[in-house]
């Protein structure tokens, strides 16, 4: 009698590299993918429509490559261990194959289902998974550079050989749910879900001597290049393993042929290793979802006013309204805007970092609960690597320097289309008649500033050194 095992797809919709899926198939001779639909994740006030319908497109994606292998995708609805239970009743299923998750949510769920189901938790979302990384006396770490080290130092995980061709077997007598009807992702989202498309991003990025990793270090924090990778959609949904992608990057750092290169491709294995940080500190520091890691409360001013302004980009400062209009339009955002909006809107305006943290997930279609916190709590300073406390971006040098002739600040603010490039970033120093030839009066077109730079700096300054 043949065996039949359950995988469990969270948020690893890819065929090749994935472990949960490997050990299914080589412990039994039919596989029944599924896909729970869980409201309490799809329903929750940190959705994003965007970032849903970015995964259903995923999984239609898996779908279409399941079907060479005789395997079809089954899509359910409701509280996990209700649906697994009646899979495997209805299947015969003997067992469930899953890759972890560390949110406490999935911490909560994960334990559950094992609790009352036969259930093998194989591979991570993180290149080297929770757990692994580990002090001598076998504490966590809670500083990047010695966690680094660490990380460095283990065996580099090895990406297993790609079978392909191996069927699935799903039985045929099974139920599933049709696709719900979700939004078209709008054209201007510079993302295709799937596999595929993640492989393509993969090699366009790291293939070839002139490959864009080995211009990385210099292009990384520039808003009008496309200098970095732009796969951290796909591996929030683990539309490629982060294993592959680290496997990549190696390859490149041994085809470097001169010493920048080499450090371009480090640099950008450094950013992976930070991934990796902060799913560990979610996985060992839950609490981090709440609350600061570290500092007393901070005493935000949480202007409801001036939070619409920020999120609706009408702030009056070129590169943050840019920014967050990016977000608003695409689903993503540069991540050296993502310090720059954080900064001006915790530092600048005294607005609690969970009220950006939230709005951030509400959009981005990479929004992932251990990256997007470690991000907000590192620019407030109240995380694990906080930056200091007295690190204020300056909005306007910050556009001065990675957005120089404001192409990225005009591409996403249009009514600054024809600013000349000496106010695009204090657009409100145009002179009346500058205005006028612009087409952009300051106040009707475009706001003013909703509140000045170096006040604010001091303002924060102060509330920062009550809580340090």
């Amino acid at each position: 009698m043949s065996q039949t095992a359950i995988w469990w797809i969270r948020r690893d919709l890819r065929l090749q590299d994935n472990q949960a899926l490997n050990a299914a198939l080589e412990a039994n001779q039919k596989i029944i993918p599924v896909f729970i639909m869980d409201t309490r994740l799809l329903d929750s006030p940190y959705a994003s429509p965007q970032r849903v319908a970015f995964l259903f497109d995923g999984l239609r994606s898996l779908q279409a490559g399941l079907e060479p292998r005789r395997g079809r995708l089954t899509l359910q609805e409701g509280e996990p261990v209700a649906v697994l239970s009646r899979l495997m009743e209805t299947s015969s299923a003997r067992m469930i194959y899953a890759e972890p998750d560390y949110s406490p949510f999935a911490n909560r769920r994960d334990r559950q289902v094992e609790a009352e189901l036969p259930v093998e938790w194989v591979g991570s979302p993180a290149i080297q998974p929770p757990g692994s990384v580990l002090k001598s006396n076998g504490e966590p770490y809670i500083v990047f550079t010695p966690f680094s080290k660490a990380w460095q130092a283990l065996p580099a995980p090895g990406v297993p050989a790609i079978r392909s061709d191996q069927p699935l077997d799903t039985p045929e007598n099974l139920d599933s749910l049709l696709f719900p009807d979700q939004p078209a992702l709008q054209e201007q989202i510079p993302f295709m879900a799937g596999e595929l498309e993640a492989k393509q991003r993969l090699n366009a990025f790291v293939r070839g001597a002139g490959s864009p990793i080995f211009e990385y270090t210099q292009a990384r924090n520039q808003l009008d290049q496309e200098g970095t990778s732009q796969l951290s959609p796909y591996l929030r949904f683990g539309m490629i393993s982060p294993r592959r992608v680290y496997s990549a990057a190696r390859q490149s750092i041994q085809a470097a042929k001169n010493p920048a290169d080499r450090k371009a491709a480090e640099t950008w294995i450094n950013e992976l290793i930070w991934r990796d940080f902060y799913i560990h500190i979610l996985h060992h520091f839950p609490r981090v979802r709440q609350g600061n890691f570290r500092m007393q409360s901070v005493p935000w001013l949480n202007d409801i006013s001036q939070f619409t302004a920020w999120k609706n980009g009408e702030t009056g400062y070129p590169v943050v309204d840019a920014a967050m209009r990016q977000l608003l339009q695409t689903g993503w955002m540069h991540n050296r805007a993502r310090m720059i909006t954080a900064s001006f809107l915790t530092k600048d305006l005294l607005i609690d970092w969970r009220w950006g943290e939230r709005w951030f997930m509400q959009h981005l279609l990479d929004g992932d609960p251990a990256s997007n916190n470690g991000g907000w709590q590192w620019t407030a300073g109240t995380g694990t690597d906080a930056a200091p406390y007295f690190r204020i971006f300056n909005p306007i040098s910050q556009g001065q320097r990675h957005d120089p002739k404001g192409s990225f600040i005009r591409r996403w603010l249009p009514k600054l289309a024809s600013v000349p490039d000496q106010f695009i970033h204090e657009p409100s120093k145009m002179p009346d008649e500058i205005q006028r030839r612009a087409g952009c009066r300051i106040g009707k077109d475009y706001p003013a500033p909703i509140i000045d730079h170096h006040a604010a700096r001091e303002r924060a300054l102060s509330a920062y050194r009550q809580a340090h």
